[in-house]
């Protein structure tokens, strides 16, 4: 009992003096409390000073950013990047790359004249090595003798294009013409085409124009642009060989199972012929001058698209001499 009542005066004891602790801390806590409100509110002005002066020197740092853009995309006079040393060098790179382009050409057309199977293809490489070589050799001057800066490269190069864009828009239409060209391959070189009134051989496909032989051996030059609305007629499409029709008028009494007879042996007989593809021998009534006429038309493929005409004179005269020799056809029946 002694010892339940000593342990009960210790508990009270001890509960007087927390209370005790606990009035006396009260005063000293609102005082702390007020401090830390005002520590706070320091904190938050600094944190707004912080923050301002952190856009400041942000705003500090674009416009430093864009005065450095301006100055570096504002290009020097065009004259620094010219001078006697870099002339020179230029007029050496453009020499040597025309007469590299030059022997290059050359040695692809000897070498195209000496292979007829390969001829349309070699020559068909001709205008993409001109092309692309002279602007290897421009790109080669530019970048490598003058080597002007990003900034003068862009302000030139608007300053050019506005300049061509109205003075030469024809010039412009004819370059994409022949690159459309170039890429489309409706023909190529060597190809016999017919655009328009003139039909004759691809002997050039140039930037501005392509240039044609005719029959008559005349060369005509037709500009690019006008190809890109004109309806262009290929005979070979990039082979060698093509489809030769020769036309002969015979009387409508003539016998055509013996002059087709004697025309498909003509044909067969002849040096330009490509046997490996047939001949074809059609009739068909066309009325002139009010008289009926059968028109043979003799259709077959020569080994070389250059003896086209050749060919036509050829058949033309063995298959009309021989319908005489052997008395097919009679002389009056010509007249």
């Amino acid at each position: 009992m002694k010892k339940i009542i000593i342990i009960f005066l210790f508990i009270s004891a001890h509960l007087v003096a927390v209370n005790k602790h606990t009035v006396a801390f009260s005063p000293i806590q609102s005082s702390t409390v007020q401090q830390l409100d005002t520590i706070k509110v320091d904190s938050l002005k600094i944190n707004s000073v912080v923050k301002e002066e952190a856009k400041k020197e942000v705003k500090k740092e674009v416009k430093n950013t864009k005065d450095k853009i301006v100055e570096n995309l504002t290009p020097p006079p065009i004259w620094e990047f010219f001078s006697a040393g870099k002339i020179i060098w230029a007029i050496i790179f453009i020499i040597i790359g025309y007469l590299l382009i030059k022997f290059t050409v050359k040695l692809l057309e000897r070498y195209a004249e000496k292979f007829t199977n390969q001829r349309i293809t070699i020559k068909g490489i001709i205008p993409v090595v001109k092309i692309f070589g002279w602007i290897f050799i421009i790109v080669l001057i530019i970048v490598g003798v003058f080597q002007p800066p990003a900034a003068t490269l862009i302000a030139v190069s608007a300053s050019l294009g506005i300049a061509v864009g109205f003075a030469s828009q024809d010039i412009i239409k004819n370059i994409f013409g022949g690159i459309i060209i170039l890429l489309d391959r409706p023909f190529t070189v060597g190809d016999k085409i017919e655009v328009g009134s003139h039909y004759g051989e691809v002997v050039e496909i140039g930037l501005r124009s392509i240039r044609i032989v005719t029959a008559d051996d005349s060369l005509v030059s037709i500009p690019n642009g006008e190809l890109m609305n004109e309806s262009v007629s290929n005979s070979n499409t990039g082979e060698a060989n093509c489809q030769v029709v020769a036309e002969i008028y015979l009387p409508i009494t003539v016998d055509t199972k013996r002059v087709r007879q004697l025309a498909n042996e003509s044909a067969q007989t002849s040096k330009y012929i490509y046997l490996n593809k047939p001949i074809y021998v059609l009739f068909f009534n066309e009325v002139k001058e009010g008289r009926s006429y059968l028109k043979m038309r003799l259709k077959a493929y020569v080994v070389d698209i250059r003896y086209e005409f050749a060919f036509k004179s050829d058949m033309t005269e063995i298959v009309m001499k021989e319908l005489l020799q052997q008395n097919i056809i009679d002389p009056k029946d010509l007249r």
